[in-house]
């Protein structure tokens, strides 16, 4: 039976201290009637996250050798094999403004803070950093009121955000992907407790940590409004919420799990409180954070560095003891070119599992991942000669219908990536005439 009235996008459940906005209903949808076979009249909005890791890849294993649809996936994408119509592998692109242009060492630096804005940074450790607002806040700010949160910004790896950390570079340019302005860089968040509490709680703290001491599910502070509004739902829209608030609980589970295993102590650092042990749960924990944050429509935009650029990070269970940075100088070592390449497999590994994630949300005429644009990349191609052409990039989902993926487009070189950027804004109904270096749109992404 479906409900009298539409129900609002913007429905919230509310309850003592905390928020949840609801996944895309069919009760929500633009339609004429509420007859079964208008389902696929039902819009959805579109979503931008992009994903980064750093010190480049082993390009002869991830670059696809013929283009087109018919294209045999290398060893770096091959966790990617049950997706491959669902993303395209887009070659020939630079970030130009990653290069030195006469201001000597710290491509790691530049290679990340150059990566979504296209501009190049101020080489300094001071205070008077600068480079250029970043394609996710130029949809932020358009768009982000639109949404509870403008956008999210979300890692893996903490990051000093001042000192020198890469030949006269500021350390926030190397742990920094997301930029405000071109003075203000967005630290991330890598606390997965605190990214979820960002996104459903809206207590001060104070009460959140008394809502903790109680060990309260959020699910049990909305429970009288989620009772209420399930009452006024079709089957359909009633099996989309207990999937929606499985997946909530599910993540608040491993969540505090986390954060009662011992910490693990490394010469680098020491994992804070409430962080997984596993780099791999971490990643995977963010992954089906974004997923939420997209399902509930609390931000269409995020950004996640999976490991900051420059990371010597080792990967000890994937047999990699040694780091992640001081591998890829491999001087062209076979050995080490070789574990370069299962670090890099690895990565893909945790795309794979958030594709999967996004493609088994069913939502209006399609899933979730169909109305999204996941982009993949680095800022460094070869991290071995430190090259910024012909970057490693990956661009997943529909858009909406405005993208055909399982395909290998190859651009002409020194196409800026910034071009990527502005096509993907355009899809978001966000114009703009450039960004950073872009010189336009960029063509082929519907065949």
């Amino acid at each position: 039976m479906f409900p009298a009235k539409r129900i609002s996008r913007r429905t919230i459940l509310r309850g003592l201290g905390a928020s949840i906005a609801l996944p895309w209903l069919d009760a929500m949808g633009p339609v004429s009637s509420w007859a079964a076979d208008t389902a696929a009249a039902k819009a959805a909005p579109n979503r931008m996250a992009i994903l980064y890791v750093p010190n480049g890849k082993i390009m002869q294993e991830w670059t696809p050798e013929s283009e087109g649809s018919n294209f045999e996936l290398p060893a770096i994408l091959e966790p990617l094999t049950d997706l491959r119509d669902d993303f395209m592998v887009l070659s020939g692109l630079t970030a130009d403004k990653a290069r030195a242009h006469g201001d000597g060492g710290g491509d790691h630096a530049r290679a990340l803070s150059a990566f979504l804005t296209g501009a190049q940074p101020r080489k300094t450790d001071g205070t008077d950093i600068r480079a250029g607002i970043s394609v996710d806040h130029v949809a932020a700010a358009r768009l982000g009121d639109e949404t509870r949160l403008p956008s999210l910004e979300i890692g893996c790896e903490q990051g000093a955000m001042a000192g020198n950390c890469d030949s006269g570079y500021s350390c926030v340019y190397s742990s920094t992907m997301a930029w405000k302005s071109a003075t203000q860089p967005l630290p991330k968040e890598v606390n997965p407790r605190l990214v979820f509490q960002r996104l459903f709680s809206t207590t001060p703290d104070g009460q959140r940590v008394q809502r903790d001491a109680r060990r309260k599910s959020v699910l049990d502070l909305v429970r009288e409004d989620f009772t209420e509004l399930n009452g006024k739902l079709g089957a359909s829209d009633q099996r989309k919420l207990d999937e929606y608030f499985t997946a909530v609980r599910e993540i608040e589970l491993r969540i505090d799990r986390a954060g009662k295993l011992p910490e693990v102590k490394t010469p680098e650092f020491a994992v804070p409180t409430g962080i997984p042990t596993s780099y791999e749960e971490h990643i995977k924990l963010m992954c089906d954070l974004i997923v939420l944050a997209f399902q509930s429509d609390v931000t269409r935009v995020c950004t996640f560095v999976l490991a900051n650029e420059g990371s010597n990070r080792s990967y000890p269970f994937i047999n990699v003891k040694e780091g992640h940075h001081e591998l890829s100088h491999h001087g062209n070592d076979a050995k080490k070119k070789e574990k370069i390449r299962d670090i890099n497999k690895f990565h893909t590994t945790q795309l794979a599992y958030l594709l999967t994630k996004l493609k088994s949300v069913k939502e209006g005429d399609g899933t979730l991942l169909d109305h999204s644009m996941i982009a993949y990349g680095s800022g460094n191609s070869d991290g071995n000669a430190h090259n910024h052409d012909d970057l490693p990039v990956l661009l997943a989902g529909r858009g909406c219908g405005t993208i055909q993926p399982g395909r290998h487009v190859r651009y002409t070189r020194e196409t800026p990536v910034n071009n990527l950027w502005v096509s993907m804004l355009d899809r978001m109904s966000v114009k703009v005439d450039s960004l950073g270096d872009s010189t336009g749109s960029l063509p082929g992404l519907v065949g």
